[in-house]
């Protein structure tokens, strides 16, 4: 079984730098620019046998907290595909994001920031329950910030912030679908493959049921109602064509809350899979060969879209998306040129199309949208580990704020 590098450090150590006579803001850009592209490192090495028994730990969990409350505060790393968090103590469970306290954490361990200036600011934006702990506790999405409050170079929600702000008032709906592959503890074989080889071929995986078919339900299940659980709008869940590989779909959801329900939705399936001593790859090829990759499609729509008459409106969006096709192309995802290669339901990533009801091209536009003539288009291009903030503004700048003429 031929095999990529579908597992990859989740935070690269920076070259070291010797930062002199340089800004905050150029120190961090400087080490930034430094991180190894996560897609370029070697294979992880699989851990070692690190399963507790839950049965001790549940003793302690179940432990009486009063009123003080655990607060988890998360963020994006260097990479721009890892998710880092730390806990601190609250005395009272916070009424608003606006009453949690700034924290910061060690930059230069998560390929932010230099050693010699190495504190980045995190800024909360977000609350979730926390469906691991229980009762009143919380978990908080952050922003990452420089001491000054300026936003680090990594921190790309801070420009789909300046992307939305831009064109108010058109109330933007996104529904993602986010694709993943489970793998056994090896890293190596996707979950209920054989050691040995290959499973059959692609056909009876999708939406199946059956132990000969559906690998990993229980990671899927789990993690569909921890989000629920969470306030995140998860709207459904299957099996894909790959086996060992599901989908969940979040939204729809306003703006930027798209893309901030994605990150968390990310970071639950994590936590899931950690507890459940199963690993998650984002990767958008995992196994070569006749295998489906893995994508974050992005279903996409406006108020006018979804008004009488509105089909009119998508058709000049998706007009739009392909005079910039090349700029989105580069920002959709590392390693999606092994994916959109069109086959397995993809569009080749050097061409762009659209049709309703195309799977095979790069924007889809629903047969009911064409019928109802109104409703919402599908972005099909995007990989597994594309960033929700670039992917969501993009597809705003494009639609809404750009007037559509030559660059």
């Amino acid at each position: 079984m031929a095999t990529v590098n579908a597992f990859l450090v989740p935070g690269a150590v920076p070259r070291p730098s010797s930062g002199l006579r340089m800004s905050a803001s150029e120190k961090v850009e400087n080490v930034a620019s430094s991180v190894v592209d996560a897609n370029d490192l070697n294979v992880r090495k699989p851990p070692g046998d690190v399963k507790l028994d839950q049965g001790v730990m549940d003793r302690y969990m179940a432990l009486p907290q009063g009123t003080r409350v655990q607060a988890e505060y998360v963020w994006i790393g260097g990479t721009g595909l890892d998710l880092r968090c730390k806990t601190r103590t609250l005395e009272e469970k916070p009424g608003a994001v606006n009453d949690l306290p700034l924290w910061n954490y060690d930059g230069s361990s998560c390929g932010q920031a230099p050693g010699d200036d190495s504190e980045v600011m995190l800024r909360p934006v977000k609350i979730y329950p926390d469906p691991f702990r229980g009762g009143d506790n919380i978990i908080v999405l952050c922003e990452t910030c420089l001491p000054t409050g300026e936003p680090i170079p990594s921190n790309t929600r801070a420009k789909a912030r300046a992307s939305f702000d831009a064109a108010p008032g058109l109330e933007p709906w996104f529904g993602i679908e986010q694709e993943y592959t489970l793998f056994d503890k090896d890293m190596v074989t996707p979950f209920g493959w054989p050691k040995d080889g290959e499973p059959g071929p692609q056909g009876p995986y999708y939406c199946s049921v059956g132990f000969e078919n559906a690998y990993g339900r229980g990671v899927a299940e789990a993690h569909y109602r921890a989000c629920m659980y969470s306030n995140i709008p998860i709207s459904g869940i299957n099996g894909e064509v790959m086996p060992g590989q599901w989908e969940y779909q979040v939204g729809p959801a306003v703006g930027i809350n798209g893309a901030d329900d994605l990150v968390m939705s990310r970071f639950l399936l994590q936590r899931v899979a950690e507890d459940l001593q199963v690993a998650v790859s984002l990767d958008p090829k995992p196994i070569p060969g006749d295998w489906n990759g893995a994508g974050c499609h992005t279903n996409f729509s406006t108020e006018k879209m979804r008004q009488e008459g509105g089909f009119k409106e998508i058709v000049e969006a998706v007009e739009k998306l392909g005079k910039r096709h090349k700029q989105h192309i580069e920002a959709y995802g590392e390693g999606n040129e092994r994916r959109l290669t069109g086959l397995h339901e993809t569009a080749n990533m050097n061409t762009f199309k659209y049709g309703v009801a195309d799977r095979g091209a790069s924007i889809r536009i629903p047969r009911a949208a064409e019928a109802e003539q109104k409703g919402y288009f599908e972005d099909r291009r995007p990989s597994s580990n594309m960033d929700p903030y670039v992917v969501c503004g993009m597809i705003f700048d494009t639609t809404c704020v750009w007037d559509g003429k030559d660059e």
